[in-house]
């Protein structure tokens, strides 16, 4: 094989796809942790009943990194040490570059809007108790955003097989 289409360098981009994807997604489970969970501290001061049902935007926070892990997961065991018949080429390390930005990104995302609505969601909850579905409705739509990058990253390793 032309070693301009398998250049030693190739597998440095290949790897770096997972450190985004986990990290990046790890920030987005972090933050709408931590934002969420400032909201939900802050509920059980004045309405301690309430705080079981407004762990929700916590619980839908923490599945955001596993969106991450499924890419890292994918992507390591599509690699393989390059030898005289296998050859990591330029095409497989950005298609694996480009899933696991994609996935982070998409799940950085997903985690900012999840901890924004959490916030404001769990104030309003306890507020008036009737605002439960609407926060729940808000909270998938924003969890869907880091499934869709997880979609599509699963999308583009398909396309790294061959």
């Amino acid at each position: 094989m032309d070693t301009e289409l398998a250049p030693r360098y190739a597998s440095f981009f290949g790897l770096a796809g997972i450190p985004i994807a986990v990290g990046m997604s790890a920030w987005g489970a972090a933050y709408g942790t931590a934002k969420a969970g400032i909201a939900i501290t802050a509920c059980a001061q004045f309405r301690p009943e309430l705080t079981m049902k407004s762990l929700i935007p916590v619980v839908m926070a923490g599945i955001i990194a596993i969106y991450g892990l499924v890419i890292s997961v994918m992507t390591v065991t599509d690699l393989h040490k390059p030898d005289e018949e296998n050859h990591y080429t330029l095409f497989q390390a950005a298609c694996h570059l480009a899933a696991g930005t994609a996935c982070g990104g998409a799940s950085a995302a997903a985690g900012y809007a999840i901890g924004v609505v959490g916030d404001a969601g769990v104030r309003a909850y306890m507020q008036q108790q009737r605002m439960f579905v609407g926060m729940v409705l808000m909270l998938i739509f924003g969890e869907v955003l880091g499934l869709y990058g997880m979609i599509t990253g699963l999308i583009i390793l398909t396309k790294a097989k061959g």
